[in-house]
């Protein structure tokens, strides 16, 4: 089969960038039956695709990981031309990795959707503020699922979610899981580059880090009200919070602005670092160097950044709405994101037991190495083959 792929997203550096990209590689490599060909909307990222694949480029005025963001959308010719492009007839089948990049197509190929979560439809006015931009949002999700044989996700929190948000049955959403990349290792003698100590990290400090996006869905607020209380403590006056995310090109809703004033305003400026986008090869250092990675959300698809941080041997506090008590086990400590008080009693927990974090890392690196982006690209297979 030839299959389409719409790899508009393949440029993007937050989650669905990471994971198409890791996905598709994967795909690409690991099934010699089909040939494949990858629709970009502008030349950003044509040099770092997969070996063998055919690319096709539908130019597009402003490319979808711009333009299908929180304060804009694509315009109609854009999506005009990439429908147009992922239509024509030598296709057999059409793989959208994102609903986010999804475009509508006049195609008689099979179609595989994958919706990644249902974040925005349980916190629409945190995800999507304008009610225009929530209208698109409904409309392109709904126009995604209609036109899909096939839908898919990257979880089995995310396969229930889906079923009964949308009211589907069971056996149409199909899981392909993910994974952390393998650059993010446990790493014997891991010390902070100079970068990392430029932005103002110590050795002697014990980092409590995020990883991750300044939506209000992340329930950040939260966590550096935890973080304020806890720094109070004589005892735990070597601690800081490191949120590692965009914050100045970011094209999804963020609450940025409200967290760096409550910073301000509990007087921790000094003790918070923002240090903004970090390329992998620095966060799998900060994540060796780290006491904790905490991920407090309102609720996540997979939480990717929880993964990563086990895989590097970093200890885990995460959202008990996401799929990470069953991906992670005892590997991390687990939290109800609507009651505060859990989160500061699970981080101080943490931060005070050293036996802890030892059992939390040895199982954390056995339950992360067992999600491969190999196991991802065969269950899409599966799904694949299942459709011919």
């Amino acid at each position: 089969m030839r299959i389409g792929v719409d790899a508009t997203c393949w440029q993007n550096n937050r989650g669905y960038g990471r994971h198409a990209r890791a996905l598709l590689s994967a795909l690409a490599r690991l099934d010699t039956k089909n040939r494949y060909v990858f629709f970009l909307d502008s030349e950003e990222g044509l040099a770092a695709l997969p070996p063998g694949v055919e690319a096709r480029l539908a130019r597009a005025g402003s490319p979808a990981s711009v333009a299908a963001s929180a304060k804009g959308r694509r315009s109609l010719g854009d999506l005009w031309r990439m429908s147009r492009a992922m239509s024509e007839p030598d296709l057999d089948l059409l793989l959208f990795p994102t609903i986010y990049s999804f475009a509508p197509v006049l195609s008689r190929a099979r179609k595989i959707v994958m919706i990644h979560d249902v974040i925005a439809e349980t916190y629409p006015r945190l995800t999507l503020p304008h009610p225009l931009q929530r209208l698109f949002w409904r409309a392109k999700v709904a126009l995604g699922r209609w036109q899909a044989d096939a839908i898919v996700t990257v979880s089995e929190y995310s396969r229930r979610a889906i079923a009964r948000r949308f009211d589907l049955a069971p056996e149409r959403v199909f899981v392909v899981g993910e994974a952390s990349d393998p650059i993010f290792r446990h790493l014997p003698d891991a010390r902070l580059t100079s970068r990392l100590n430029a932005l103002g990290l110590d050795p002697d400090h014990r980092l409590i880090v995020y990883v991750g996006g300044f939506g209000p869905h992340k329930n950040l607020e939260s966590l550096v009200a935890a973080f304020a209380r806890l720094a109070s403590r004589p005892d735990l006056s070597d601690i800081r919070l490191v949120m590692v995310g965009e914050y100045e090109r970011e094209v999804f809703h963020s609450y940025f602005g409200v967290i760096k004033q409550q910073v301000e305003n509990l007087g921790i400026a000094g003790r918070v670092i923002f240090t903004g986008y970090l390329p992998d090869e620095e966060l799998v250092v900060l994540l060796n160097c780290a006491t904790a990675l905490a991920l407090p959300s309102l609720m996540e698809g997979f939480g990717l950044p929880a993964v990563e941080a086990a895989a590097c041997g970093c200890p885990v506090i995460a959202t008990t709405e996401s799929p990470l008590p069953e991906l992670l086990g005892d590997g991390a400590a687990y939290i109800d994101p609507h009651r505060p008080l859990e989160l500061e009693e699970a981080l101080s927990r943490v931060l005070e037991s050293e036996n802890l974090r030892l059992k939390m890392r040895e199982v954390g690196l056995e339950a992360a190495g067992k999600l491969t982006w190999e196991a991802a690209a065969r269950q899409m297979m599966a799904v694949i083959e299942n459709l011919k």
